[in-house]
């Protein structure tokens, strides 16, 4: 060939071919990750059809609820449906909005704990007549056939095991209960403690203190019936959220090393506690647990399986002679 018509040659070449067969590259790209492509399409069909589940805890300023809420919210995450999150902080009117929210957005099931244990019935009674599916987790609610699960510590059971230790350790005593009344788990707890001190001999109970568990309501409380001058020389909590604010007020007063504090959850902080001897026991919840239990629940629920209407996960009683092998870093 000649040389000039070579180089026009190569020159048609490059303009030409090198164009058609980049298209050609992607023609068969196409082809080849179409069904790629389709299968994103029905995933994003699938997430829009995905099941929604409303969240509402008595607050979110316990550490306890936190993780409940990472067992729950992980496996809603990977079952690909959402979760309606809301925090009522304490408040029972607040509560009811919420669900009442919820329920206008269309939730299929509604995960709960009462701030109000009796307060419930009727916001409970229209997410039923909607179809909703209903699970209690850590405390009761006063209606309990309108739950489809109930979840909860023994919470009976944990106040008992404390008072069973506490009379090990105190053959009298005076002693001041701190209360949460408008809670089940609050009830049932100091329950089970005076079914076992009530009634001993030397055991004299001087006061109850209605705390909420709040370790901002405890410590004030406390404060006020020590500057009443009200005699004391123990201490029963409801849970540890006061136990820790029962603490603080007695080491304000200098009182740390006379005063037996007991309490229920056994949390990091209360666990740090027992093992410098400023807390005598606490019985040990597992929120992980109940968190993975309610998980499950969730799931049996929306399939239309059937489900334990009560569960309940067992305490364990924590002291100075086996905090360590819990671990005070850590919920259990």
């Amino acid at each position: 060939m000649h040389p000039k018509k070579n180089i026009e040659y190569e020159k048609y070449f490059k303009k030409f071919f090198w164009p058609l067969l980049f298209l050609a590259d992607i023609l068969l790209i196409g082809i080849l990750f179409s069904p790629y492509f389709m299968k994103r399409d029905y995933s994003a069909n699938q997430k829009e059809n995905a099941r929604l589940i409303g969240v509402s805890y008595m607050t979110m300023n316990n550490e306890f609820y936190k993780i409940m809420s990472e067992e729950i919210g992980a496996r809603i995450e990977a079952e690909g449906d959402k979760l309606m999150f809301r925090d009522p902080a304490l408040d029972a009117g607040r509560q009811k909005e919420q669900i009442q929210e919820m329920l206008d957005q269309g939730i299929d099931l509604l995960v709960i704990t009462p701030v109000e244990w009796e307060s419930l019935a009727s916001i409970l009674e229209k997410a039923k007549a909607q179809g909703v599916r209903i699970v209690v987790l850590d405390t009761n609610v006063y209606e309990e056939d309108l739950a489809d699960c109930t979840i909860t510590s023994d919470n009976y059971c944990a106040g008992k095991i404390v008072g069973e230790y506490f009379l090990q350790k105190c053959k009298s005593a005076k002693l001041i209960i701190m209360t949460h009344e408008t809670t089940k788990s609050g009830q049932d707890r100091v329950q089970g403690f005076l079914d076992v001190v009530g009634g001993q001999k030397g055991i004299e109970i001087v006061q109850k203190i209605e705390c909420e568990g709040q370790l901002e309501i405890a410590m004030p409380r406390l404060q006020e019936v020590i500057d009443q001058g009200v005699e004391f020389d123990n201490i029963f909590c409801l849970n540890d959220l006061a136990s820790v604010g029962v603490v603080a007020a007695l080491e304000k007063n200098h009182m740390e090393k006379g005063i037996g504090v007991y309490g229920v959850d056994a949390s990091p902080d209360s666990k740090a506690l027992i093992k410098e001897g400023m807390m005598g026991a606490s019985a040990a919840q597992f929120p992980s647990k109940i968190g993975s239990k309610a998980a499950d629940v969730i799931y049996k629920l929306l399939a239309g399986e059937e489900v334990e209407k009560n569960i309940l996960v067992p305490v364990e009683l924590i002291t100075q002679d086996n905090v360590d092998a819990f671990g005070i870093d850590r919920w259990q």
